[in-house]
């Protein structure tokens, strides 16, 4: 018996597969025992590492709640600026009117092949050099500004893929019921087209969230990860610790955000699947059994 992707295991391949994974799984205990070794002969498992986090309120409000609060507001200003700007970007790129469709390709393509890193600091740059905004909100502009571009773009790609994949006869009918090209691409093939997108829309907006920790590497932007430098220079060098902490944040914000949007996906299925309605008869219509008993 064969799934669509691969033969299933007979009796041997089961046996060999149990060796495999028990041998992983020593493998891996052995790797997980050696790092916790180093990490003890470098006192890095101390408790006076780890208890601030638990009895020091100030390590939280002093530190990792103002810097997820940075975190949450430079992905939130992103992801609300990002959306509509690659759907927008998605949809030119399936113009019919070459005007339209060349020069917003030229630009998606543009702005996914620069390093997200490398758009932030140019923003930054341009932030100094031509406008007036205040080295303390420059930050926070120059890392929301390299999300949007560089996000922008790889959604607009999403988008024009979701659409595509789309059966050819949902355009024409509506052509043919006769709207437009914009009602049947807002209307029609976009509506459906959320379902498919959704999947890849929220591993974006995941990284969006963690790619917001580069402006805190070079721009000096105080989210979450940099945080990291000011607890270890006031808490007695508890790097490892600090970065636990903070990974373990990032993973319950990402961890809520695919949450949300797989039930968010599973409601949208459902709603696509409407029961069957049977008509009533039209008056003075024979019903079928009046036909039936009538045909005899």
């Amino acid at each position: 018996m064969s799934s669509l992707l691969y033969d299933t295991p007979g009796p041997r391949a089961k046996r060999r597969n149990v060796v495999y994974t028990i041998v992983f799984l020593g493998v891996l205990a052995l790797v997980a025992w050696w790092v916790l070794g180093a990490l003890d002969d470098k006192h890095q498992l101390d408790a006076d590492k780890w208890s601030p986090f638990v009895t020091d309120a100030n390590v939280w409000t002093t530190y990792l709640l103002p810097g997820l609060g940075e975190t949450l507001k430079a992905a939130a200003l992103s992801i609300v600026i990002a959306l509509p700007l690659g759907a927008a970007l998605g949809i030119g790129r399936l113009s019919d009117h070459r005007w339209v469709r060349i020069p917003v390709g030229v630009i998606v393509e543009f702005f996914r092949a620069i390093p997200v890193l490398l758009l932030m600091v140019f923003a930054s740059a341009l932030y100094r050099e031509f406008t007036t905004v205040s080295s303390d909100f420059r930050p926070l502009y120059a890392v929301v500004t390299g999300l949007v571009l560089y996000n922008a773009s790889v959604i607009a790609e999403v988008v024009r893929s979701g659409v595509l994949s789309l059966p050819r006869g949902q355009g024409d009918a509506a052509v043919a019921l006769g709207m437009r090209k914009g009602q049947t691409m807002l209307y029609v093939l976009l509506p459906q087209a959320v379902t498919v997108m959704l999947p890849a829309l929220v591993g974006q907006l995941v990284v969006i969230v963690k790619d917001t920790a580069l402006g805190g590497a070079l721009l000096g932007f105080e989210e979450l990860l940099s945080q990291n430098r000011q607890i270890t220079a006031n808490y007695g060098a508890n790097t490892i610790a600090t970065l636990v902490v903070i990974a373990l944040i990032y993973i319950i914000i990402n961890f809520a955000l695919t949450t949300f949007a797989s039930r968010l996906e599973a409601r949208l299925r459902r709603g696509k699947k409407t029961p069957s309605v049977t008509l009533p008869a039209q008056a003075g219509a024979p019903d079928a059994k009046s036909e039936a008993t009538s045909g005899a």
